[in-house]
């Protein structure tokens, strides 16, 4: 989502419709399993209090968070107007890009753990209600090469989530996954029910979605707010229109702080990040997600990587974050270094891939919250005006289950976990 006030070079779209967007879809031959709109009841819902009237929400930033909080507030029965500036999965947004890793491993922190779970239902639901696969289960493998401070603690909470894991040794791991050096590693798990989403693909599958059940979509950016008297009226946008609104949810990944300065500026630090897709031997499918799972190891980083899939190559990436980042002006160019590492990386850990050529490079951004949790709380100084961000890196796999949570808080169903709360991040006064 731009909100750096700078024209889009293509223009501005004006309001999406359903019958258009429907129209277009049918021009342009997609293959998308429409879903049925939902029954004239469950449409016209309203939220207690309010006879008569159906409120509605502007939902800015229609990447993981913001889509999804979009889709689930439609679902409750608010009207809802969902604005981005390029447009859902684009290549500058956190959400952009290919595939994510979905696992549920989350250390000692139970409350991802139970998300995930969550998370992992609605997609399957949505996945059915699509007719789209989105989530590719091939299971995680976890390699610990240092003292195991995340796996372990976990174990319990997904026990009693029933998520399903195997511990194996290191023999046990090399019997089963040939195509892997485990030298080093003093264990491993085998996390069921992990795998990788579709990113790019699920963004604009939950836009769709969206739409077809009666949401309202406009792409364009965001002039300065004026928040007076407590609340925020309206949106100044790019086309110079405004969009007045009930309530608002500010979902703008790494440009939150652009656009909330006065309460997000220091709390939200995007940082560069480098995915890199190496190409795998001809003829040899080990690499592949009928052979390989996801993998993680847990070391003194953590380096990730998903099996070769829809005709991209092996992925690679580092955990560790990167330097501050502009998400709108800078390129994205791979460093030497940054390639170099994974090469070595892969030719150690992967020796059939030692010298693979690189097929492919990403960079992107992770948008960083200070301790690396989410942000889901109401805005300190517009009583109707919401925030979901803060995803570090590990945020897109939750984004059906936050987009629930987030559908509860907005209309009031449910108050916030402080765990998620903005005033976790501030000093007491």
């Amino acid at each position: 989502m731009n909100t750096a006030g700078k024209p889009l070079k293509t223009g501005v779209h004006t309001p999406t419709t359903r019958r258009a967007f429907v129209k277009a879809l049918a021009t342009a031959g997609a293959g998308f399993g429409m879903v049925p709109l939902l029954p004239a009841s469950d449409r016209s819902a309203v939220k207690r209090g309010t006879p008569g009237k159906r409120t509605h929400v502007a939902v800015i930033g229609a990447g993981a968070f913001g889509g999804w909080t979009a889709l689930y507030l439609l679902r409750q029965g608010a009207r809802v107007t969902l604005i981005d500036a390029w447009g859902p999965g684009n290549s500058r947004a956190s959400s952009g890009g290919e595939t994510r890793v979905i696992r549920a491993i989350y250390g000692a922190r139970r409350i991802y753990v139970e998300m995930a779970a969550r998370a992992v239902q609605l997609w399957r639901e949505n996945e059915a209600r699509w007719n789209r696969k989105l989530y590719h289960r091939t299971g995680a493998l976890w390699m610990i090469s240092s003292k195991d401070v995340y796996v372990q603690p976990s174990l319990p909470f997904l026990r009693e989530a029933g998520l399903e894991y195997e511990e194996l040794t290191a023999d046990d791991a090399s019997r089963r996954y040939p195509q892997i050096n485990f030298s080093e590693i003093q264990s491993a798990y085998f996390e069921k029910e992990a795998g990788y989403l579709r990113a790019r693909l699920a963004c604009r599958a939950v836009l769709e979605g969206f739409i077809t059940e009666g949401g309202e979509y406009i792409q364009a950016y965001l002039r300065p707010l004026i928040i007076r008297g407590n609340e925020l009226r309206e949106l100044n946008l790019s086309n110079l229109s405004t969009l007045g609104a009930d309530k608002f949810v500010f979902a703008c990944g790494p440009w939150l702080a652009t656009v909330l300065p006065d309460v997000l500026g220091s709390l939200i630090q995007p940082s560069r990040q480098e995915v890199y897709f190496f190409g795998t031997p001809a003829g040899d499918s080990r690499f592949s997600e009928d052979a390989l799972p996801v993998w993680i190891e847990e070391g003194e980083r953590l380096l990730y990587g998903i099996p070769a899939n829809q005709g991209r190559g092996f992925k690679i990436a580092d955990d560790t974050r990167g330097p501050a980042f502009d998400p709108t002006s800078e390129n994205r160019v791979p460093t030497a270094q940054g390639i170099e590492a994974a090469r070595a990386y892969l030719a150690h850990r992967f020796p059939a891939l030692q010298g693979a050529p690189l097929l492919e490079s990403r960079v992107c951004q992770y948008e960083n919250s200070p301790d690396g949790n989410f942000i889901l709380d109401r805005h300190p100084s517009a009583a109707n005006v919401w925030i979901a961000g803060g995803g570090s890196g590990h945020g897109f796999k939750h984004g059906p289950a936050i987009g629930e949570m987030m559908a509860e808080l907005v209309m009031g169903e449910k108050s916030g976990d402080p765990f998620f709360a903005l005033a976790r991040l501030k000093p007491a006064t």
